[in-house]
């Protein structure tokens, strides 16, 4: 059952993935989805489905491209990082769009990004704040990407690589580490200013012998199959 959607009302996302589901090659639905993209900036929301949509309508029609809702599509793309969701957009938007400066920064920033380039990132970014900043959210999206490859990476990372990473430092980086601590499961080992080391939760990755065995993975109806072999 579809959401009654009162006159002069934004979309919200089941109305516009409703409307991507039922006129998937409707270009009649383009306004909608062109408002739906601001909505998910204003309200922090996010469909990349719907997204992905009204870049291919923007393919087929492409007088009626907003480069300004491209751009916007993109930064929400990057802060959707480590999904795949910036290259799968970016296929989308023709080469000659691609070119423009807002859209080659954004490609650098994103190679930054996917590389681990962090100093480098919030460099640009803070030269392009023009572009990022119109994008609530996009700073703190960023820093838990950070922290996310931080915690592939390390299983203790010094304070100093964890300020450049997520570009914070002195007591914001203190309040941020108290609130990991309470909630997070860090742990801040002994040590001062920026010789401090961070101990951090345990994983597969920085701690390679909790990964499962294959056996572990072995599916239950595999298991169902083999118990009256057994017998």
């Amino acid at each position: 059952m579809g959401v009654v959607q009162k006159p002069g009302q934004q979309p919200v996302a089941q109305t516009a993935e409703e409307l991507v589901a039922v006129n998937p090659y409707n270009p009649d639905i383009l306004p909608e989805l062109e408002n739906y993209v601001n909505d998910q900036v204003s309200s922090q929301k996010y469909s990349l489905d719907a997204n992905l949509c009204l870049l291919r309508f923007y393919q087929f029609e492409p007088e009626r491209m907003s480069t300004q809702i491209v751009a916007r599509i993109l930064v929400k793309a990057l802060m959707a990082l480590p999904a795949p969701d910036f290259s799968l957009c970016l296929f989308l938007i023709p080469e000659r769009v691609q070119m423009e400066e807002q859209f080659k920064t954004l490609i650098v920033l994103s190679h930054y990004l996917e590389t681990g380039r962090f100093r480098q990132f919030w460099d640009e970014a803070a030269k392009n704040r023009h572009i990022v900043e119109a994008v609530p959210g996009f700073e703190q999206a960023i820093q838990a990407y950070a922290v996310h490859v931080l915690s592939l990476t390390y299983q203790k990372v010094p304070r100093s690589v964890l300020a450049e990473a997520i570009n914070i430092e002195g007591l914001s980086l203190d309040k941020f580490l108290e609130h990991q601590v309470a909630n997070s499961g860090w742990v801040l080992d002994k040590g001062h200013g920026r010789g401090q080391l961070i101990v951090l939760p345990r994983n597969e990755f920085n701690h390679p012998e909790l990964k499962k065995s294959a056996a572990d993975n072995i599916p239950l109806e595999h298991v169902t199959r083999i118990f009256p072999i057994l017998g």
